[in-house]
């Protein structure tokens, strides 16, 4: 009999939890999960699912405005914030309950309570004050997200509080210019509100490459948000019912909410990790080897509180490869190279592989790039001016391709594919000998032939 309570105990029911314990349980393991919020983490209730039903929800205003010229007229057209918002989450709610009763069904224990650490075998559920023991430990806990201390900022909402707003604002500041402070300037421009994006940066989405900044930025000006460049917020105000924010270079925007969208960190403070010894990095990051082993024994952490590659599917790949390598056959070592990944902006961003600078730090002048620019069939009957633009990029002997960044309709969806060929290493070669799929958006992919 074992001197445990439970095989494993997951800290975290969000995607990467889930999975890890529902894995174990079908191996015969006895497992229990620890959630203090809904089951389903960041993604499934405040993060990627509620935000891609937002995306949505704004790409219709201007699909319908669209329409006009391929035929269709309207009137009286009205937008119900209330409507959207409370249909969203009723979806969150029902794919919260298939969380829960995934590990019901599996036979895991489930928790509704923060867990923190005793020792390296034991946790404490803070609310009931119980005690539980496990021979392994999972950290799944994700991230949250972070604003800079600065006077005022308690006034500012961040993106777990854009998804229930009692009412849609008229004009919005978004403080930030990563992914979320991108993707939410398209939802409240598409949705109708005077939105301003504020970044300390010269160009948006760091890290991704240069062509794409530059064209993303484009887009989000021709799409009415204001996108101020190379100013960090000192201060934010009330006045009335109004927030004025200012800015570093003596500039004042003032918008009837402000929206703290200036990176997330990992969420390790409340875990009692310096009980137990576990590492962490300079932003809390919980620091594991190839297998998502922390320095301590018997503990492990997947996800976003690892800050590898903050993505759902990461954090599931992490999971499985974990339970793979403690109960399964053979020790699994996740690959995190070339894992695709997109932007929800108008028009959306689809990305997998090195950008060009990075290339460049591998191969050298050993790389070609080929590009395109193109205005989509869609666009021309309705008269829009939205480019897209796709960058390949290969290495120069072999033209193995290396990477592929591209903006444009659909290009997540184009990009899942275009992720399994560069996984599998094909060619420009394989590409070129690809016959095309006519008319469409993705032919482009196939018969891209100028090099820069």
């Amino acid at each position: 009999m074992s001197k445990f309570d439970y095989d494993l105990f997951v800290i975290g029911a969000g995607s990467g939890g889930v999975r890890a314990a529902r894995l174990a349980a079908q191996m015969g393991k006895k497992v229990a999960v620890a959630e203090e919020s809904k089951p389903g983490g960041t993604c499934v209730v405040r993060g990627c699912v509620p935000k891609k039903y937002l995306v949505y929800g704004a790409e219709y205003g201007s699909s319908i405005e669209s329409s006009r010229k391929y035929g269709w007229s309207y009137e009286n057209l009205d937008f119900n914030w209330e409507k959207l918002r409370d249909s969203i989450q009723k979806e969150v709610d029902r794919l919260s309950n298939i969380y829960s009763n995934i590990l019901k069904k599996n036979g895991a224990d489930v928790y509704n309570e923060r867990a923190e650490f005793i020792d390296k075998n034991t946790v404490m559920l803070t609310s009931s004050k119980k005690k539980i023991s496990a021979n392994r430990i999972l950290i799944a806990v994700g991230g949250q997200p972070w604003s800079p201390d600065i006077p005022g900022v308690e006034h500012a909402i961040i993106s777990d509080d854009a998804f229930v707003l009692e009412r849609l604002p008229s004009s919005i500041l978004i403080i930030g210019g990563g992914y979320i402070a991108s993707e939410f300037a398209s939802i409240f421009s598409g949705l109708g509100v005077k939105t301003t994006q504020a970044y300390r940066g010269e160009h948006l989405l760091n890290g991704f490459d240069e062509d794409i900044r530059r064209h993303v930025g484009s887009h989000q000006k021709a799409n009415g948000i204001d996108v101020r460049f190379n100013i960090s917020p000192i201060k934010i105000n009330v006045d009335g019912n109004s927030y004025v924010t200012h800015f570093d270079d003596g500039s004042i925007i003032t918008a009837d909410l402000v929206f703290m969208a200036t990176g997330r960190r990992p969420y390790t403070s409340k875990l009692g990790l310096e009980r137990v010894g576990v590492k962490t990095d300079t932003l809390g990051s919980i620091i594991v080897d190839e297998f998502s082993k922390t320095n301590a024994e018997n503990i492990y952490a997947v996800g976003d509180v690892t800050n590898r590659i903050n993505l759902t599917p990461v954090a599931i790949r992490e999971a499985q490869a974990f339970v793979e390598t403690i109960y399964g056959s053979r020790p699994l070592e996740y690959d995190h190279r070339n894992i695709a990944s997109a932007v929800f902006t108008r028009p959306p961003i689809g990305v997998v592989g090195l950008n060009e600078a990075q290339a460049r730090e591998v191969y050298g002048d050993n790389i070609i790039v080929y590009e395109t620019t193109f205005r989509p069939m869609k666009n021309i009957l309705s008269g829009k001016e939205e480019k897209c633009f796709i960058k390949l990029i290969t290495e120069a002997t072999g033209e193995k391709i290396i990477g592929i960044h591209m903006i444009g309709d659909d290009s997540p969806e184009i990009i899942q594919i275009l992720g399994i060929c560069v996984k599998a290493g094909l060619t420009k070669t394989d590409f070129d000998n690809t016959c095309a799929v006519h008319p469409t958006l993705a032919e482009e992919i196939v018969t891209l032939r100028q090099r820069v």
